[in-house]
């Protein structure tokens, strides 16, 4: 194949293009805010599981708590009643009848003040570990919205790099010849440079000199001519820095 000279010294620019718009896409795929978020996921799942988890803890005291002060309630009531009821009977029986059911009544209500207590410490210890989960999980979410803004942000910067240089790639593209511009697209496609310059006999694609066999067909070759590097098959760009 033939191309004017111009035009294969532009694929070195195409290729910085294109070398820059991997690299653009390498970055946004290796954001390290990217890569924070996904390890920060985790911990914040944890976080909010266990918060979950001791706020169950803590609803099941109060419910628990709810029916022990109801209960407390219903005994207090009914020695007040007894109580009353003491004051105003004159049966021997009834009083002996509503003296041993005080003793059981006053019984059940120390026990319940008792259980009563229990489960108020038991809240106040549950409310506490809730405090410290709730406060962790919200200094999780504070740094989770700081990375995802930092994030977007720096994509913002990046997406807008990328619109550049296609731009720019495409404009390099418009002066290159389709036949030339097609073994490049190829050529890159296939092995990840499509061109290269030759430079003191070191092909920039394959980054080692070449061998005195393969430099005497290049240097045979017309100016025009479109040559391969033997290693990389990438096109060489031949310039007067080429050592040829």
């Amino acid at each position: 194949m033939k191309a004017p000279v111009t035009e294969q010294r532009t694929l070195l620019d195409l290729q910085a293009a294109d070398t820059r718009l991997d690299q653009l896409a390498h970055s946004v795929k290796t954001l390290p805010q990217s890569i924070a978020l996904n390890e920060l996921a985790s911990d914040v799942a944890r976080a909010r599981a266990l918060s979950a988890s001791i706020r169950g803890e803590l609803e099941d005291t109060r419910v628990e708590m709810t029916r022990v002060e109801s209960d407390v309630e219903v005994v207090s009531a009914r020695i007040a009643r007894d109580r009353e009821r003491l004051s105003t009977s004159s049966s021997t029986k009834d009083i002996q009848g509503l003296e041993h059911e005080l003793a059981s009544l006053l019984k059940r209500q120390s026990d319940l003040e008792d259980i009563e207590l229990t489960v108020m410490e038991r809240q106040e210890e549950i409310d506490g570990r809730f405090s410290a989960a709730s406060a962790r999980l919200d200094e999780l979410l504070v740094r989770e919205q700081e990375l995802i803004a930092d994030r977007d942000d720096k994509l913002a910067q990046i997406t807008a790099e990328i619109e550049q240089v296609t731009q720019r790639r495409a404009r390099i593209a418009s002066t290159i010849g389709a036949e030339l511009l097609s073994l490049y697209d190829k050529q890159r496609s296939r092995y990840g440079i499509g061109a290269a310059l030759l430079t003191r006999g070191v092909s920039g694609g394959s980054h080692v000199k070449l061998h005195e066999s393969d430099l005497a067909v290049i240097r045979a070759a017309a100016a025009d001519d479109v040559v391969l590097d033997p290693d990389s098959n990438c096109i060489l760009v031949r310039t007067e820095e080429s050592g040829l």
